[in-house]
């Protein structure tokens, strides 16, 4: 079923009020796949969140029969909350900065120069182990997909779309399994369309609505990025033959 909710946000789609839990990250990208086939959804690719939405971004990729990436980007906390994000900053460097929080919190630059220089260089770290076996996909003007296991507090969220959207795509979409509907709200503010699969009645914390929540390492990422781009080589090749 189709949430009212939705006729509130126009920009909002919930497919069901539901708190059933999911097997595991694959099993609701699955469930989330097929969920977007059934709303005819286009997108040129689908980008992950390291790490967990990377399983979920491999299941939308086949699913839509479209092209599998990651988007690196770390949100720049609040002084004293790090989970109120002032901003963003990408694995090209570019900084996003929401100029009325960091007004109205009275931020230093001195603050947003740190933040900024540590956050660089995780994005460094993690760009160099996957970048070596999935070269990045330019946004610009296409119809961007990006996902993750779920929300929460949505910060994160809200930083990968605020990096994505300094590459000027033509569409910005977001589509999660499951999510607490005051950051779902919020997401709308910066994406084009946000699709939720499932918004429970109760929302304590991220883990409680999947039975196996397991930590997904660095390795795992890496290994769906090399398969999926030694997958997209053959595929290439076959048609280079045909």
């Amino acid at each position: 079923m189709i949430f009212l909710g939705q006729m509130k946000n126009p920009k909002l789609n919930i497919i069901e009020t539901s708190d059933h839990s999911f097997v595991d990250r694959i099993d609701a990208g699955r469930q989330l796949g097929a969920a977007l086939n059934r709303l005819n959804l286009h997108a040129d690719v689908v980008l992950g969140i390291p790490r967990g939405g990377v399983v979920i971004a491999q299941q939308l990729a086949q699913a839509l029969k479209t092209r599998l990436d990651i988007i690196l980007t770390r949100k720049i906390g609040a002084p004293g909350n790090p989970e109120l994000a002032i901003g963003a900053v990408g694995e090209e460097g570019h900084l996003y900065l929401n100029d009325d929080l960091i007004e109205s919190l009275d931020v230093d630059d001195e603050y947003i120069l740190r933040m900024k220089i540590r956050e660089l260089a995780t994005i460094a770290q993690r760009k160099s182990l996957f970048r070596r076996y999935h070269p990045k996909i330019p946004l610009k003007e296409k119809t961007i997909l990006i996902t993750d296991d779920g929300v929460a507090t949505g910060a994160t969220l809200e930083a990968a779309i605020w990096t994505a959207s300094q590459e000027k795509p033509a569409k910005i979409i977001v589509a999660i399994p499951i999510g607490s509907v005051n950051s779902l709200e919020r997401l709308t503010l910066g994406a084009d369309q946000v699709i939720c699969l499932r918004l429970p009645p109760y929302f304590k914390a991220l883990g409680q609505f999947y039975k196996n929540f397991d930590q997904v390492d660095d390795d795992r990422v890496a290994e769906i990025l090399r398969h999926n781009e030694s997958g997209k080589m053959k595929g290439e090749s076959h048609e280079t033959q045909d």
